[in-house]
């Protein structure tokens, strides 16, 4: 996108108006997996398992960490 000074005019009346703290707070990050933020667990993983764990990510169209989360949930039988 060109910065053109029509584009900076814009920008300025809009920075000057001021901005709604509570939208821009609501916009930004990954959407909540429960009812609290998620927290990160980092994991080892040999060759073997992980190129599993890709395919399996691949076939079901998602990514590894809705695979892992949806075994974790069966494994331990929690919803």
């Amino acid at each position: 996108m060109p910065v053109t000074d029509e584009l900076v005019s814009t920008l300025a009346a809009e920075a000057e108006a001021g901005y709604d703290v509570d939208v821009l707070r609501r916009r930004g990050g990954r959407p909540r997996i429960g009812a609290a933020p998620g927290e990160v667990v980092p994991v080892r993983l040999d060759p073997g398992l992980r190129a599993a764990l890709a395919a399996r990510a691949d076939a079901d169209h998602t990514n590894a960490s809705e695979v892992i989360r949806q075994a974790l949930r069966a494994w331990l039988d929690v919803a």
